[in-house]
């Protein structure tokens, strides 16, 4: 079953007098389940379409149906309230509050839902023990490595239990062996726990964990691989 149907999507910005086009009549399917990577040159138009899934930006042209809601549609505070309960994202930089423990970091996210102050330790401690951080949700960010940080980040993300995990170049800034944590953090989310993933990288060894890869040049798709 398909999750995510973009069709025919079209995004230019416009610089003064200026339009430039990002992404070009792009259509893509993605099925439930699915562990996606999304590779290709800077300015390829990898990130835009992330944040087109994501509801953060929309389309110049074309439909985004998630999940059954087309969310190209959706006014502003429909579409906020769709992001809060369907996407996890992970960011390169892992985006956590410095101030902030681990914990409270993590269930930032559930503060904007009804659940109880018990409900959201419990979901809290459950997303920390996942990414198998548990015995650090004490811990500020300056007191992590940086793969814990972005373990942390992926807590985060899941925390809500999202229909859809989002990653723009997850690796990006961790060094090896936390990246290959990472990926195998990514993997294990998808495999057991039968996460969507939609994932950015420039890195072939990133793109390796997904199930497929899409390569996009100058805002089109130009190939697809399936990794061995």
């Amino acid at each position: 079953m398909a999750l995510i149907e973009v069709r025919d999507v079209s995004k230019s910005y416009r610089r003064d007098a200026t339009i430039i086009p990002v992404l070009d009549h792009m259509s893509i399917t993605v099925p439930e389940g699915d562990f996606l990577g999304l590779m290709g040159p800077s300015g390829s138009g990898k990130s835009t379409l992330l944040n087109l899934l994501a509801g953060i930006d929309r389309p110049t042209r074309g439909s985004i149906t998630v999940a059954g809601t087309e969310i190209s549609s959706l006014a502003e505070r429909a579409l906020a309230g769709w992001r809060a309960r369907h996407v996890g994202f992970i960011f390169q930089l892992y985006n956590l509050i410095p101030v902030l423990t681990a914990f409270e970091n993590v269930e930032l996210p559930l503060l904007l839902t009804t659940l109880s102050k018990s409900q959201r330790r419990d979901h809290v401690m459950t997303a920390l023990n996942i990414v198998d951080l548990g015995d650090r949700a004490k811990h500020y960010p300056r007191q992590l490595s940086g793969g814990q940080e972005q373990r942390v980040a992926i807590a985060r993300a899941i925390v809500t239990d999202p229909t859809l995990l989002l990653a723009d170049e997850p690796t990006g800034d961790l060094d090896a062996k936390s990246a290959a944590e990472v990926l195998t953090l990514l993997q294990r989310l998808n495999v057991e726990f039968k996460k969507t993933i939609v994932m950015v990288t420039h890195d072939p060894h990133a793109a390796e964990r997904a199930s497929r890869v899409l390569h996009l040049e100058k805002g089109t798709l130009v190939e697809q691989t399936t990794p061995v």
